[in-house]
């Protein structure tokens, strides 16, 4: 046993590859795309480190392109997810008894693997199976995942460096252990590195975890239990189990064993899950700990003092960046109407260069939705826009599916603020904008507030610093995270700790020493030196 006080590396976050032409990395992920799409895999689940094939499978296919297929994954029922379960409560004494500095060897392992000899495996898995451009696959299922893995490690040395006072003739401290029983992590399509980084971040203080990725994303998250093997993560500790939410979710819900959930997702998935829990919680061992971030609706405002061709970059940039699939994505927007029509100007010439197509062809800035279902249920605001007397196009409103899924950069301006489309989140490449009369600025700041039941992200531009003042105080509640002149989305690890409120989740932060703590129960010790030997006390010596 060591016996020393180790101290993690202060991590640095991990620098991003540009793809430009004529880099080695560029010409290297090439290849491996091209190796990956020569070869259809098979996808098992991954249960105390044995491979499970059920023989009820889904496929993968590529979302820009249907008739690329690339294998097909076996789906979990209750009776793998129970055995699951048992896999990981066997794991678990081994691996939360396991030297806390052996645990963060592995973690920071896991993320010199990723930066290095999986780097372009994971960056490539991730534009095929999701369908992103070379360089937001890169920001997010290399260089965000690898952050998460570093940081994480050394937010929990310091978190476990906090020790109570104490006084002459008592010795107080706290030890940080995991859960008991164990934690469900389901994670969402759009980003690889919250599928890494879920069922991660309580892995990393001890505890064991049954992992469902969605089921449009299981073939990079196949790749990450890989490598999670190959930097020695023990057998059990994470248990790979694909399949739909209710075979699998359900019989892990509503298990006695279950510890806690970490979890992003839809509003509505996240509400009926925690409500599954609330009606099993009689039969329960523990109160769960639950951790969700469930989306948003997020904006833009913007003060008659903001500089236009900035702004017009950033709404871009913030709505159409891997095709608004971002639950911080840019959604709605208000503008002055002193600035509109500059604005509207130089917007609409920008957005009619944008390339769309194939993530493989490195001149497209977007690519193809993630699924039918998405697909449909985007468009379907499209068609409502179009029907409505209230709003009217500036860019895009077409849509094909007929090779891949895919939505042009879709501008709805609407004369309603409370538009359907300025209220509800849609998750894909349209950007909503109400244009409001610059004396009616405060009122405005109220709309905002209140049109939406979320508050993740949100950005206000202004050069006006009493305006920026204003706005930030007035808006304080309705984003977890807030942008000043930039635009509202990409959160770093360890610069902009993620998360938000109200319908948007409970703004746990994940890159940040908050979200550990979540996955920590403290025991406080108490040892007394030299106990007293009478149990009489001095006021006790006179009536």
């Amino acid at each position: 046993m060591s016996n020393a006080y180790f101290k993690v590396p202060h991590p640095q976050n991990e620098p991003i590859y540009s793809y430009a032409p004529g880099t080695p990395e560029r010409e290297a992920l090439k290849k491996k795309l091209s190796e990956l799409m020569a070869k259809e895999i098979e996808v098992p689940l991954i249960i105390g480190g044995k491979e499970i094939r059920t023989g009820k499978t889904g496929e993968m296919h590529t979302p820009h392109d249907h008739g690329i297929k690339l294998g097909v994954y076996h789906k979990a029922s209750k009776k793998e997810v129970e055995m699951a379960i048992e896999a990981a409560l066997e794991a678990r004494r081994a691996w939360a008894e396991m030297p806390w500095e052996q645990r963060v060897s592995i973690f920071l392992k896991m993320a010199e693997l990723l930066s290095g000899p999986y780097r372009t495996l994971l960056n490539a898995a991730t534009m095929l199976g999701q369908s992103k451009t070379a360089y937001q696959s890169e920001i997010d299922a290399v260089a965000e995942l690898a952050d998460f893995w570093r940081f994480n490690a050394f937010y929990m040395a310091e978190l476990m460096k906090e020790q109570p006072y104490s006084p002459r003739g008592f010795w107080n401290r706290q030890e940080y252990r995991p859960l008991e029983g164990f934690i469900f992590a389901a994670t969402p399509f759009n980003f690889t590195s919250i599928a890494g980084n879920l069922p991660t971040a309580p892995a990393l203080v001890g505890n064991v975890v049954l992992w469902k990725p969605a089921s449009s994303a299981v073939y990079s998250a196949y790749f990450l239990m890989q490598l999670f093997k190959d930097a020695g993560m023990p057998d059990g500790v994470i248990n790979f189990v694909p399949g739909s939410g209710g075979q699998v979710g359900t019989p892990a819900l509503t298990s006695p064993h279950l510890a806690g959930i970490h979890f992003t997702g839809s509003t509505n998935t996240f509400q009926t899950m925690w409500k599954m829990v609330g009606e099993n919680i009689t039969r329960m061992k523990y109160y769960p700990r639950i951790v969700g971030e469930t989306g948003g609706k997020d904006f833009i405002f913007v003060h008659n003092s903001a500089r236009v061709k900035p702004l017009a970059i950033a709404a871009i940039r913030g709505a159409f960046e891997y095709q608004g699939q971002k639950c911080s994505a840019a959604s709605r927007m208000y503008i002055p109407k002193s600035l509109w029509p500059e604005f509207k100007e130089i917007y609409t010439a920008e957005v009619e260069k944008i390339k769309m197509g194939d993530p493989m062809d490195f001149r497209n800035f977007m690519t193809a939705v993630i699924d039918k279902a998405a697909f449909e249920s985007i468009t379907s605001y499209i068609k409502y826009a179009a029907e409505s007397d209230e709003a009217e196009f500036i860019t895009g409103g077409k849509y094909d599916d007929s090779r891949g899924y895919f939505i042009e950069p879709t501008t709805i301006v609407t004369t309603n603020p409370r538009f359907k489309t300025m209220q509800e989140e849609i998750f894909g490449p349209v950007l909503t904008i109400y244009v409001y009369e610059d004396e009616k600025f405060e009122e405005t700041l109220e709309l905002c507030d209140t049109t939406s039941p979320y508050a993740l992200t949100g950005a206000i531009w202004a050069q006006d610093r009493q305006a920026l003042i204003k706005m930030s105080d007035r808006l304080r509640n309705a984003a977890g995270n807030f942008y000043i002149n930039d635009k509202p989305t990409a959160a770093v690890v360890g610069q902009q700790p993620f998360g938000g409120g109200r319908a948007s989740g409970t703004n746990d932060k994940a890159g940040s020493a908050l979200n550990i703590m979540r996955w920590m129960s403290v025991r406080s010790i108490k040892e007394t030196m030299v106990p007293p030997e009478d149990w009489t006390y001095p006021f006790m010596e006179a009536e």
